[in-house]
């Protein structure tokens, strides 16, 4: 981004700075100042950065979204957010950015768990923020989190201590309803030794131009367990950036199902930084058509010895998207016996599809079981035939082929809900000939 864009957007911060949430805290408003001096020098990365060098995001520099106050976030239609809304799970709905408290369902939490929006957090448990907030994303280097700390209107905030299983997911459903806006949040998960829990974010727009930038920081204690899911569903004309950025303790395991259905252009950061006998398992299915652009961005920071991570992401292009596939993998010095694998599948169902896919792996111990593996092509013509000598039309089969592909990543979500809500919207996105959901 050009420096005058820059100046664009650090010149509107000064008018909604005062409505942004923990005024009266020092330690926050050092971090939002350096974020904003940050964000001023550099502005939005540009394609002479390694890890954007597949990925423009110019296309921001056209329009000046603006974040919404609390009091003119849009009005969301009860029956279309049920549509969204997972039946067996609280739920903290955000608004154009902001927290609706009649939207969202909390009732029955455990007294000793907190699941709160941000904003209230912020007053609530700003000690404990303090120690926290931004400390997951120390040392990256991106200024889409310098912008997003600068920024955030609201978020959620997950506490669970020790010894506490949650019965029942946490979905975060963003929801934007206005064109031009700037959706920024910022969300903070703590799970204390041995505590366990599953989180869902769900991202979905009213068909408008807007950009929605999250950024999560995720805190897994020893022996502790988190499973994240992530369902972005955007609008076809929205831009958007997600980062995750995760720490876990010895023993910690994390697990995180990420799935891209929507937006213009996407980008999903995920980054794990793994202690002694961690546990990290990396899913994703990105699904693009038209002249759709989602980028994946992927980091495994192996930093102690007997860690494991397990990655597969899988990509289905179609018209003239583009996906991206960067993967790295990194094992330290002193991180002996570390056991990690990953894969990348692409599937181009169009011969103006494109992929550029760029695995890596840094080895710097020579104790370890490491490897990696990635295709790009089209369907087996071979598999086709099959079908077809079997009194399959070739369209069917090329149909129940793609499906097939693809619905792998689906069948590794374990809540029946979000599960079921992923094959409709995986099933809208193919040719419905010869693929019946009651099959399924």
């Amino acid at each position: 981004m050009t420096t005058a864009t820059a100046s664009r957007y650090t010149a509107e911060y000064q008018s909604i700075a005062p409505a942004l949430p923990g005024q009266s805290l020092t330690w926050l408003q050092q971090l939002r100042s350096e974020a904003l001096a940050s964000f001023s020098v550099h502005g939005f990365p540009s394609l002479r950065e390694e890890d954007w060098r597949y990925t423009n995001v110019s296309a921001i520099e056209k329009k000046l979204f603006k974040p919404v106050a609390g009091l003119t976030a849009g009005t969301v239609d009860a029956d279309w957010l049920r549509q969204h809304q997972l039946e067996d799970a609280w739920s903290i709905v955000l608004v154009d950015g902001h927290f609706s408290a009649e939207l969202s369902v909390l009732d029955g939490l455990p007294e000793s768990v907190s699941v709160m929006s941000m904003a209230e957090a912020l007053n609530a448990q700003s000690a404990l923020l303090e120690r926290y907030l931004g400390r997951a994303v120390a040392g990256e280097d991106n200024s889409f989190i310098a912008f997003n700390t600068a920024w955030f209107t609201d978020g959620l905030f997950v506490h669970v201590p020790a010894g506490q299983a949650l019965a029942k997911p946490v979905q975060l459903l963003h929801v934007v309803t206005q064109a031009e806006t700037l959706a920024a949040t910022r969300h903070v998960i703590i799970l204390y030794d041995s505590a366990e829990a599953q989180v869902i974010e769900t991202f979905v727009g009213l068909g408008q131009a807007y950009l929605s930038a999250a950024v999560t920081e995720v805190f897994v204690g020893p022996n502790a367990e988190l499973t994240l899911y992530k369902q972005q569903s955007e609008s076809d004309k929205a831009y958007h950036f997600g980062g995750i950025y995760v720490k876990q303790a010895r023993d910690a395991r994390f697990r995180h199902h990420n799935f891209a259905f929507g937006s213009l252009l996407a980008r999903n950061d995920i980054h794990a930084d793994l202690d002694h006998a961690s546990e990290c398992e990396l899913n994703g299915l990105f699904v693009g058509g038209k002249r759709q652009h989602i980028d994946n961005h992927t980091r495994i920071n192996h930093l102690e010895p007997r860690g494991s991570s397990r990655e597969v992401y899988k990509g289905v292009l179609d018209d003239r998207a583009r996906g991206v596939f960067q993967g790295r993998v990194i094992v330290a010095q002193d991180a002996q016996n570390t056991d990690s694998e990953m894969n990348n599948r692409n599937l181009l169902l169009s011969d103006d599809a494109e992929i550029d896919t760029k695995p890596q792996l840094e080895i710097y111990a020579d104790d370890v079981k490491c490897g990696h593996g990635v295709t790009v092509g089209q369907l087996d013509e071979k598999s086709i035939f099959y079908l077809q000598s079997r009194c399959v039309d070739e369209e069917t089969a090329r149909n129940m082929l793609t499906f097939a592909f693809a619905n792998e990543m689906v069948d590794k979500v374990k809540i029946k809900d979000l599960h079921d809500r992923l094959l409709e919207q995986l099933l809208a996105r193919f040719p419905q000939e010869g693929v019946k959901k009651e099959w399924l």
